[in-house]
């Protein structure tokens, strides 16, 4: 399995070409490691760690507007690789695409990101455009 842990510049660029004045959902799927990768040898576990991250980057999400819309924890693959269980996952709902950026380049944020690095096996992060829900299919 790769290692997605931060942005690819790439991507990040297309990211930010996208419309900034609506609001967005973003996916958020991310594996721990079992022991966290502190660079400044710093011990903990990832769940430790990630859990730092949250405690931290959480005020600074609110202040940016964002709001956790939906988590849930693993339980089975249906259909994907089944290499890829989830440690987290939940939906963040940002009130403007720019809000998004806004926190990623806020500096307080990104003073305490290096815990969520640490923690931080592998991740998968997915803006969507938020639709109206209805009881079908697509």
């Amino acid at each position: 399995m790769t290692d997605f842990i931060d942005p690819d510049p790439q991507q990040f660029a297309l990211l930010k070409n996208l419309p900034l004045d609506r609001p967005v959902n973003m996916l958020n799927l991310v594996m721990l490691h079992e022991q966290a990768r502190y660079e400044d040898g710093t011990r903990a576990t990832g769940a430790e760690a990630y859990g730092e991250y949250g405690r931290l980057s959480g005020p600074i999400f609110s202040r940016m507007g964002g709001r956790i819309i939906w988590s849930g924890q693993f339980e089975h693959m249906v259909i994907g690789p089944t290499d890829e269980n989830w440690d987290v996952a939940f939906i963040a709902e940002y009130p403007t695409g720019q809000a998004f950026l806004d926190m990623v380049f806020d500096p307080e944020y990104r003073a305490i990101v290096h815990h969520r690095t640490a923690a931080v096996k592998s991740s998968r992060l997915i803006r969507f455009n938020p639709l109206a829900s209805g009881a079908g299919f697509g």
